[in-house]
């Protein structure tokens, strides 16, 4: 499919995200829409965008549009995918897929039945030397996995004042912090070393059992100050947690998660240690790969095109010493999205994040849940 029409659901931190890098693509971003005729008049405006939809419905309608983009809070994700895929709309869904993994199961079999294009988006998979460690432990040079560690950290929701829809059960559910970033994080590492999670022990705690809501809607990220708290609310999602992780074949791990430490605004960090070397990567400098040796100088390698494999060298766009970061890794997952459905060969092993890939992750999600709960160690399901 050449030049689709895209339509974006939601107007808040990610519908911009995913518009601007649809539009360093060359997608033509047709419409987008908010949580009310109002919001969506005003993302249009501020964003350029031709058509303000009032409902979902005017959207499934459109004949101009052939994907749709799920940036809404994840409580909508699985009624606008199955209802995007039941109307011929191939989708793009922002993470989790769904609430549970009885929908996410659903939407993995009504995406195969329909063979339209079904993605998720782990972006953080696309940061190139992401890819560069993939290609590295693929190829041997760590040897076998003997260990997977780090953690997703940031400090946005630190202050008892500070509110977001995602603090809600109801509106992001059960799991907050380990659901928002931590699956970025467990998505990630698996990729990188071809590695499956079978099992967790998961401690997890709430230290704001009392948040106060402002009396407007706060934006993701816009700092403590944006609005006046006039309202507590019970909150029993987890500011922070500990995962211990058993992958299949014997590896170890652990995850620290936390939206409660001072100064990590976004800190996504790993180390993978084999028989025969170690790698790290942060985030925070997206742009250097740490190569660890026990008998010859440790190496910093730098995202540089010609320096790295071939599999990284594809979702390079400047040259070395040009940093890319965060918003360059939506527009390379993207692409990798938009290449496949102008390829047209959907029996082709799908390059980006799948809906099946999704659905794994909410497995993973419950499986800490239950975890924590029941403070035992719990298998993951299938």
């Amino acid at each position: 499919m050449k030049n689709p029409g895209v339509a974006i659901t939601g107007t808040g931190f990610m519908g911009p995200a995913h518009t601007e890098a649809l539009r360093r693509l060359g997608i033509n971003v047709v419409g987008i829409l908010g949580s009310s005729p109002e919001k969506s008049k005003e993302a249009a405006t501020a964003l350029g965008i031709p058509k303000a939809y009032r409902a979902y419905d005017e959207i499934l309608a459109d004949d101009d549009v052939q994907v749709i983009h799920i940036t809404t809070p994840n409580r909508f994700h699985f009624e606008q995918a199955s209802r995007a895929l039941q109307a011929g709309k191939h989708v793009l869904c922002e993470k989790p897929l769904a609430m549970t993994s009885t929908e996410s199961a659903e939407l993995v079999d009504l995406a195969k039945q329909s063979g339209l294009v079904a993605g998720v988006n782990y972006n953080i998979r696309f940061y190139p030397l992401n890819i560069e460690a993939r290609a590295r432990i693929k190829q041997g040079d760590l040897g076998d996995i003997h260990s997977v560690s780090g953690g997703y950290v940031q400090d946005w929701l630190l202050y008892p004042t500070d509110y977001n829809w995602r603090v809600l059960a109801d509106e992001g559910g059960a799991l907050r912090a380990v659901a928002d970033i931590g699956t970025h994080w467990l998505d990630l590492v698996q990729t990188i070393t071809g590695l499956t999670v079978e099992a967790v022990l998961a401690d997890l705690t709430t230290i704001h059992p009392t948040r106060f809501r402002p009396k407007e809607a706060v934006q993701t990220f816009a700092g403590p100050d944006q609005a006046e708290a006039t309202q507590p609310i019970d909150i029993d999602t987890e500011d922070f947690g500990a995962i211990l992780l058993r992958f299949k074949g014997g590896g170890r791990g652990s995850l620290w998660v936390s939206q409660v430490t001072p100064g990590r605004k976004n800190c996504l960090r790993y180390e993978i240690a084999g028989a025969k070397g170690a790698l790290a990567w942060n985030s925070e400098h997206p742009n250097d790969l740490w190569l660890g040796h026990r008998s010859r100088p440790n190496e910093l390698l730098p995202r540089d095109p010609s320096l790295v494999s071939e599999a990284a060298q594809r979702f390079i766009t400047y040259p070395g010493g040009h940093n890319e970061g965060y918003g360059d890794s939506f527009k390379q997952c993207f692409k990798a999205f938009y290449d496949y459905l102008a390829d047209g060969d959907f029996s082709a092993p799908p390059p980006f994040p799948t809906f099946a890939e999704g659905h794994h992750e909410i497995l993973l999600c419950e499986a800490i849940l239950k975890s924590h709960q029941e403070q035992r160690w719990t298998t993951v399901g299938t």
